[in-house]
């Protein structure tokens, strides 16, 4: 299957999400990265998922769970964002949601088979992606996989009074 790689598997959201969504969605330590100012109610959660089925090409963003395979567990999300049809691009966030279930190759994994269904079934041009300032991890893991720095916007964001720098990466297709 194209949506799995080294113990990773991107699957679409589930109903038995809900609890998992609401958590995540609702952790203010998330909340600067994701550029989140307001909580999630579960009531919005659950038409959110209602209406997951619905194409790309509809909503103009896809969210997809990461499970990892040997631990039998969901550990996070990845999605493709403020998706562009007309200049075949989106960008993509990835979250792994306990700290303990980082640094083992999961959050790489994932964007490797993000990547690879962006630009080999849905023909995307580039995907891009914001990272704030100190964030070396991300930074790492999408120069990685080959995203280059391609913006700095100098203190872009504002999160508890305070304005952080934020990069913008990007990453083309190689095969157009």
């Amino acid at each position: 299957m194209m949506l799995e790689s080294n113990g990773v598997c991107l699957r679409a959201v589930e109903p038995e999400d809900l609890e998992l969504l609401y958590k995540w969605e609702n952790e203010e330590a998330n909340w600067k990265q994701s550029n989140t100012l307001v909580p999630y109610s579960k009531y919005i959660l659950k038409r959110y998922i209602a209406n997951s089925h619905k194409s790309l090409f509809e909503t103009f963003q896809l969210r997809l769970m990461i499970d990892a395979t040997a631990e039998k567990k969901t550990i996070g999300t990845i999605d493709l964002f403020d998706f562009d049809q007309f200049h075949m691009r989106a960008g993509i966030g990835i979250l792994i949601a306990d700290p303990r279930d980082r640094k083992k190759g999961h959050a790489s994994a994932a964007l490797e088979c993000i990547i690879r269904y962006s630009f080999e079934s849905l023909s995307l041009h580039q995907l891009w992606c914001n990272i704030l300032e100190g964030n070396e991890e991300s930074m790492n893991l999408f120069l990685h996989h080959g995203f280059v720095l391609s913006a700095t916007k100098r203190e872009w964001i504002r999160f508890n009074g305070i304005f952080i720098t934020e990069y913008m990466l990007q990453l083309l297709n190689p095969s157009k």
